[in-house]
């Protein structure tokens, strides 16, 4: 009994030591926090985008002309001789007179836009053209007008006078001509007499398209 007793004694007291000197395996910690992966929000697929479609060049001013109200049944000849280069030069007109009459002015007309591409004038500018107390002036063209004009020169238009033409006659004019833009241009131009359109042989109206390369 005395042994029973001592053994139990001794039984309890390795159980409290294993309870001192033993710890609990501690459980697993989150070594740290670990932000989720950021996945990029789903975009629609890329669409097709619609191409621009292709315009055509617009075309140059047609530097056409109205023709006059009023005509005149007098009959000309007219050619009309380009030479002109990348930096100007002349065109020549040569205008004939077929009527029985004079013509008291001859008018050459053009549309006003052709300035962009050629500046037409009647002379080149000179030291004696603006010489104060030069020699007179000494000219065969009558009037160099950008329309609308005091003498009825429509809007749009420059109208160019020289003259008078005798009957039969033969008026060569040098046109001056400066060059604004590079390339070909064609225009039309118009012989009259004040603000009535001349006449050709073949009855039309005295227009012609002149060609400048």
């Amino acid at each position: 009994m005395r042994r029973s007793r001592a053994g139990l004694l001794i039984g309890l007291a390795i159980i409290l030591l294993a309870g001192c000197t033993s710890e609990p395996t501690p459980s697993p910690r989150a070594s740290g926090s670990v932000e989720p992966s950021t996945v990029p929000p789903a975009t629609d697929a890329p669409t097709e985008t619609a191409q621009p479609t292709p315009t055509a060049s617009p075309e140059p001013d047609a530097l056409s002309l109205d023709l006059p109200d009023e005509s005149d049944d007098r009959v000309v000849a007219v050619t009309v001789d380009p030479q002109v280069d990348a930096d100007g030069g002349q065109i020549v007109v040569t205008v004939t007179s077929d009527a029985t009459e004079m013509i008291e002015e001859l008018v050459l007309r053009w549309p006003r836009e052709l300035n962009r591409t050629l500046l037409l004038r009647p002379f080149e500018p000179s030291e004696q053209r603006i010489a104060d107390g030069g020699p007179p002036l000494v000219q065969d063209w009558t009037k160099w007008v950008l329309g609308p004009g005091e003498e009825g020169e429509p809007a749009g238009t420059v109208s160019l006078g020289w003259g008078p033409l005798l009957p039969d006659a033969t008026l060569t004019i040098p046109v001056d001509v400066v060059r604004r833009g590079d390339g070909p241009v064609d225009f039309d131009l118009q012989v009259l007499s004040d603000n009535a359109i001349l006449t050709l042989a073949n009855g039309e109206p005295a227009e012609v398209r002149v060609d400048v390369p």
